[in-house]
């Protein structure tokens, strides 16, 4: 049993305040996450802030992006008619993370600060650098077909487990952030952190500081972009690999072009190195699969996992032709 104090906070303000001087509060979303960690004893909060009240605003921005309260939930984003014509691939992501009862109680805010589906995090009886520091990481020689083939380390091969903030990393989406010292604003592909030699440090938001919205930026290219999930079962599995891709072409050529990788890192995975090797490039599957390898020549598999490399592989290979087929129609 957990004992635990709650409170319901109406605003940001009253949320900084119940975490303030308060070790051991957590905030409180549509508990998706959160519940199930305390259920398993992995978490134990001693306070909980119930942050749903805050904004569940989804608002057009002067420049013609969207800004999205962190309250929000899943549901509501991908069924906004203009996150479906403007940014499809976050609806898709969406859809594909979760069943319709998950989606209706998870909120955005919530959704970027989920923790990862290791099995070795969830299991107390086993060692793991995430959830007790310096105890050291038994998916390393372990079962870990579902672990990390890009920028893990010796001390995690965990990975980030969200549909929606692949898509959200392709997007160039922004954190809005607000703590004690006031508010900040951190570009998408700088929130989550690579493990390292401390996994357990996930996110760059500090204590007692909180996320309050999500900028999407005006992106025409993301009118056309596909999620492409990759699973062992179609229904409501995590990714063993996901794809997100925005492409913009210019007759035969790639002239823009976002690719961001799920299921493979700590972290959603920005495919730089294969954007770089896009753009300008003739939109052939020989320059897909150029793309990939440079993307994945770093790519390490644990055992259990290597399938993974190729699979990625394929996947953006697949992606790619897939939305280059939709722009020729």
């Amino acid at each position: 049993m957990i004992d635990f104090t709650y409170e319901k906070a109406g605003s940001a303000g009253q949320a900084l305040a119940g975490l303030a001087g308060k070790e051991g509060a957590k905030l409180l979303g549509g508990g998706t996450n959160l519940v199930d960690l305390m259920r398993e004893n992995i978490e134990r909060p001693t306070h909980l802030v119930d942050v749903t009240g805050l904004s569940r605003e989804i608002e057009d921005t002067p420049e013609g992006g969207l800004l999205i309260g962190a309250a929000v939930t899943n549901t509501a984003l991908a069924n906004d008619p203009r996150v479906k014509q403007r940014y499809p691939v976050l609806a898709q992501a969406i859809l594909y993370g979760a069943s319709g009862q998950i989606r209706n109680m998870a909120t955005v805010g919530g959704n970027l600060l989920q923790r990862t589906r290791c099995y070795y995090f969830y299991d107390s009886a086993c060692r793991c650098n995430k959830r007790t520091a310096g105890s050291g990481c038994d998916a390393i020689g372990g079962y870990n077909r579902i672990h990390a083939i890009l920028g893990a380390s010796p001390s995690c091969i965990a990975t980030h487990p969200s549909d929606m903030c692949v898509a959200l990393a392709a997007l160039d989406a922004i954190v809005h952030v607000r703590g004690k010292d006031g508010t900040r604003t951190i570009p998408f592909q700088e929130f989550h952190l690579l493990p390292g030699d401390t996994p357990h440090l996930e996110t760059v938001l500090q204590p007692g500081e909180l996320v309050t919205a999500l900028t999407l930026p005006p992106l025409s290219l993301a009118r056309s972009s596909l999620y492409t999930k990759v699973r062992d079962r179609s229904s409501f599995a995590f990714a063993l690999v996901s794809v997100a891709a925005a492409v913009k072409l210019e007759g035969e050529t790639i002239g823009d072009v976002r690719l961001a990788l799920g299921g493979v890192a700590h972290k959603p995975w920005r495919a730089l190195a294969a954007e770089r090797s896009l753009h300008g490039a003739p939109a052939t599957p020989a320059s897909f699969r150029r793309a990939a390898e440079l993307e994945l020549a770093g790519a390490r598999g644990y055992g259990h996992n290597d399938f993974k490399v190729e699979l990625a592989r394929r996947a953006i290979v697949d992606t790619l032709e897939q939305l280059v087929k939709e722009n020729s129609r």
